[in-house]
């Protein structure tokens, strides 16, 4: 493993696409710590200070679980990425639901083109979307005392000293054009860099909040008072042991395939003797990945903003009882949580996963499936299929989704505590996903290029799913531009930290 990672870098094409993709993460991350126009950064500096005092069994941190995911901590900083990916995401969802029901859409889809047009369409949406909530955002900044993501920031002095019209209008286009500019780096870090930019971007805002996690694991563990409590030790090295554990039946069941035999019948052409060989159809046990976990926190998370953001509703009882299950970990959570991931992974698979299609294209080539008959038949029979390895897939799902409160309940903490969110849960098998998605794509790169993968028994199954289907790496004078402009900025923010600390 150690000589692929080495291997990298002597592939030129490869190095440039991973300097590319770092590169462009970097510009994310300090696209979440540009504070909007108008709005105090000192009064957010001072809040984010008190909070790294709180006691790590304090819920502050659960709150924002599911928007960490999404922006990064965006809304909490009031950064120009506040939205992060979210508006796309929900985009998405509604695009994909509506061409499973639009005839038209439907048939658009199938289309040579139409996947770029539905690509587009979702887009529009997104800005639409990025409006509607970038106005919420700006509006609930006017009151920092009802946002549930910065509770407690009043005490801190004023958020937004002149919330005029004219700040108000510049702060939503400035939230949509990050939105924007979070899209475009999106496309660019799939077609120019290593692995799918949406989740590449998802995947750095979650391992953004592994520090805070580390801290607030350690004051929970090892306490400031020098208190010593034999049980800790024994709770941390479960936690450690039950980590582990979870990563590793996380790629197992990523990795788990379902292979189908396919014999192929012999033909003569000329004096050359075509097909007679047995090959296999592999269908993933978790044939939508990460997906479904990504819609269902997209959608749960969209209900707590609202009834904060609605005029009206965010002192009412019923929302404020709402908003505690929804937001910290309540029954009905993880009721509609786990309804959701199964709803999505039947959903992503009826939309992606086509029986009748490859039934066909099998029986065009003189495939067919020992003991099942060709045509409707063999879709039949890998409709059954499928159906049987989705649940396994989404009941797993569903497991690693409530692992986090039930570790909580073994060592004490909350289900809404940071430290969880990172054994179990959406992070982990988003993380898991994408990083096996990424060392899928490089290990490819590297056999191409007659290297060896990253490991020699048992090479990543789905290597040659995407065999250099990207437009190619992006130009070296473009890299360059970019590290040094990454380069100036840094000087630029050392400059600025020791100038702060001196005085």
């Amino acid at each position: 493993m150690i000589s692929a990672f080495a291997n990298t870098w002597k592939i030129p094409e490869l190095r440039d696409r991973i300097l590319f993709t770092l590169a462009l993460i970097v510009i994310i991350r300090l696209g979440v710590h540009i504070t909007l126009p108008g709005v105090d950064p000192m009064v957010i500096k001072a809040w984010l200070d008190h909070l790294k005092t709180q006691d790590p069994k304090n819920t502050a941190g659960g709150i924002t679980a599911l928007l960490t995911v999404f922006s990064g901590g965006g809304l909490q900083q009031a950064g120009i990425f506040a939205l992060g990916i979210m508006p796309y995401i929900s985009s998405s969802i509604m695009v994909q639901l509506m061409t499973a029901v639009v005839p038209k859409l439907s048939r658009l889809a199938r289309e040579d083109g139409g996947r770029q047009k539905i690509t587009q369409y979702t887009r529009y949406i997104t800005i639409g979307i990025a409006l509607v909530q970038g106005f919420f955002v700006a509006k609930s900044l006017t009151n920092p005392q009802n946002i549930p993501y910065m509770k407690g920031i009043e005490v801190f002095g004023k958020l937004v000293p002149d919330p005029s019209y004219t700040w108000m209008t510049l702060t939503v286009i400035t939230i949509v054009a990050g939105t924007v500019l979070l899209l475009w780096i999106a496309d660019q870090i799939t077609e120019k860099g290593i692995g799918n930019g949406t989740s590449i971007i998802i995947t750095v805002n979650i391992i953004s909040a592994l520090p805070g996690a580390l801290i607030q694991a350690w004051k929970f563990f090892v306490p400031s008072d020098g208190s010593v409590n034999p049980f800790n030790a024994m709770k941390m090295v479960l936690m450690i042991a039950l980590l582990l554990i979870v990563i590793a039946a996380t790629i197992a069941i990523t990795q788990a395939q379902r292979r189908i035999a396919v014999q192929y019948a012999k033909r003569v052409v000329g004096r050359k003797q075509f097909g007679g060989q047995t090959q296999y159809l592999p269908l993933k046990v978790n044939y939508a990945g990460v997906m479904p976990i990504i819609f269902a926190s997209a959608v749960l998370s969209l209900p707590p903003l609202m009834l904060q953001w609605i005029p009206g509703v965010a002192g009412k009882p019923w929302a404020v009882k709402l908003y505690g299950e929804l937001s910290r970990g309540g029954l009905w959570f993880y009721i509609l949580g786990g309804i959701g991931i199964f709803l999505f992974s039947y959903f992503w698979v009826a939309m992606m996963f086509q029986p009748s299609q490859i039934a066909e294209d099998l029986k065009r080539n003189g495939g067919y499936i020992p003991g099942v008959r060709p045509g409707k038949p063999t879709a039949d029979f890998l409709d059954f299929t499928m159906t049987r390895l989705t649940f396994a897939g989404a009941f797993f799902m569903v497991a690693i989704f409530i692992l986090p409160v039930l570790t909580g309940k073994v060592v004490d903490l909350p289900p809404g505590s940071l430290v969880l969110q990172f054994f179990g849960g959406t992070s982990l098998l988003i993380m898991v996903g994408v990083v096996l998605d990424v060392m899928r794509q490089v290990e490819t790169q590297l056999l191409q290029k007659h290297y060896d993968g990253f490991l020699r028994k048992g090479k990543l199954k789905g290597r040659y799913d995407r065999l250099n289907q990207n437009t190619g790496a992006a130009p070296k004078t473009a890299i360059v531009y970019l590290w040094t402009v990454i380069a100036v900025l840094i000087v630029i923010g050392i400059t600025a930290w020791i100038y702060n600390h001196g005085h």
